[in-house]
């Protein structure tokens, strides 16, 4: 089927990719890159009952906010878990406070709208796991660096530059 504008898709014309990690579990449908968006992400995502989704983290750059389409969860906000609900609306600010998952404890799917800024650099921290994620390039699925680590000590500056001695 052919899009009927460019700036238009069907939720149904997008191929869904699925995440099954243990309890992380879900299904999504990219829309934001096929309407052609370019500095915001949009992604309906599907949670079955008893699932979570993506690890627990929050964001340095990019600001995420979701929309809840049907079914009830818990949104983990901070220290924070609260109900949620079909008309919810979640805003996730940058930064530690505002580190966020999403858990399906209800019966039915947790159907939702992701949307965020596309910023590509990004750095996100994961307060559960103790991990450092980093990631910059021109695409997304493409990136220049990529990195997911466990902080330790610092190192200088000028640690392992050749002219620095």
């Amino acid at each position: 089927m052919s899009q009927r504008h460019p700036n238009i898709v069907n939720r149904d014309d997008v191929k869904p990719y699925s995440i099954e990690k243990g309890k992380h579990r879900l299904s999504g449908r990219i829309l934001g890159v096929p309407a052609g968006s370019r500095q915001l992400g949009a992604t309906l995502t599907e949670l079955p009952p008893g699932a979570i989704s993506f690890p627990f983290h929050y964001h340095c750059a990019n600001e995420e906010a979701l929309y809840i389409v049907s079914g009830t969860g818990t949104a983990r906000i901070g220290d924070a878990r609260v109900a949620v609900r079909a008309g919810d609306w979640i805003a996730y600010p940058v930064g530690p406070a505002h580190a966020h998952q999403m858990i399906n404890d209800g019966e039915e799917p947790l159907v939702y709208l992701a949307l965020s800024t596309t910023h590509k650099c990004e750095v996100v921290g994961y307060p559960d796991s103790n991990k450092v994620g980093v990631r910059a390039g021109e695409v997304f699925d493409q990136p220049w660096i990529r990195e997911i680590v466990r902080p330790g000590p610092p190192l200088d500056y000028f640690d392992g530059e050749p002219e620095a001695s």
